[in-house]
């Protein structure tokens, strides 16, 4: 990881659980990591933590809606005029609502599309944008997936997300493939766990207690930790070597 210390990465969702275990972990290897989200303040919070832990890089905070392109623009040129562009962008923003595809709402769907599918590809494209402006020829895009990007699991409120996930697997390789195309020697990964410990299923099931309650039970689920593990271990891999999709699951996770 020595050759990105001082250099710049952007972590979308990074106010809690996976998202803000990346920007920590990030800032630990010496990057200036920018951790954007809605909810700016839980990201001040964390960098005011990394900062008295003595951590070698650096936590910027910054508020964005990614549901409006706008906003996500304004980041990409804020991060452009004050700290020169990136060089590693981390599209870990995702939600999921139990919306079944027989029953589902459209708002709920509509939501979904719009944060784990249309944000991500919106960032891809701004990062790249970035990235071929500042010459950066070794930067990395990385997309926190889901093991549901792989596999249906028996679950109706999880069908629609599931469409979403599966989505991210066909944009990283149709990303990989556009990117050699351009002969570019920028790297794309995603990274799809199972099921993680996280603010996700009381979220999902903000209105069913029982469910959430019940969501991370039965076995022991992965931490946040291992899915920034799994980031560091991409970006830490060889300039050469090209890393499609790491699947990694809680070894009692029967899907």
């Amino acid at each position: 990881m020595e050759r990105w210390r001082g250099r710049v990465a952007l972590v979308t969702g990074a106010s809690v659980g996976i998202g803000a275990a990346i920007a920590k972990e990030l800032v630990r290897c010496g990057m200036k990591v920018i951790g954007c989200a809605r909810d700016v303040d839980k990201i001040q919070k964390l960098s005011s933590e990394c900062q008295s832990s003595g951590l070698d890089g650096v936590l910027v905070p910054f508020q964005c809606d990614l549901t409006k392109e706008e906003e996500i623009l304004s980041l990409f040129a804020a991060i452009k005029t004050q700290h020169g562009g990136v060089d590693v962008c981390v599209n870990n923003a995702g939600l999921g609502h139990p919306e079944p595809l027989l029953s589902g709402a459209t708002g709920g769907w509509r939501n979904m599309l719009e944060v784990n599918v249309l944000a991500l590809s919106i960032c891809t494209r701004e990062a790249y944008r970035s990235m071929k402006e500042t010459n950066v020829e070794d930067g990395h895009i990385i997309h926190i997936n889901s093991v549901c990007g792989h596999v249906v699991i028996p679950a109706p409120d999880l069908h629609f997300y599931t469409a979403t996930k599966y989505a991210v697997t066909a944009l990283t390789e149709g990303l990989r493939q556009e990117l050699r195309q351009a002969d570019s020697q920028i790297r794309t990964t995603c990274i799809s766990p199972g099921r993680v410990e996280t603010e996700f299923a009381p979220r999902l099931y903000k209105d069913d207690a029982d469910k959430a309650a019940g969501a991370y039970t039965g076995f022991k689920a992965l931490e946040a930790m291992d899915v920034a593990n799994a980031v560091v271990y991409v970006l830490a891999a060889p300039p050469h070597v090209q890393i499609g999709d790491v699947q990694m699951r809680p070894v009692k996770q029967p899907y």
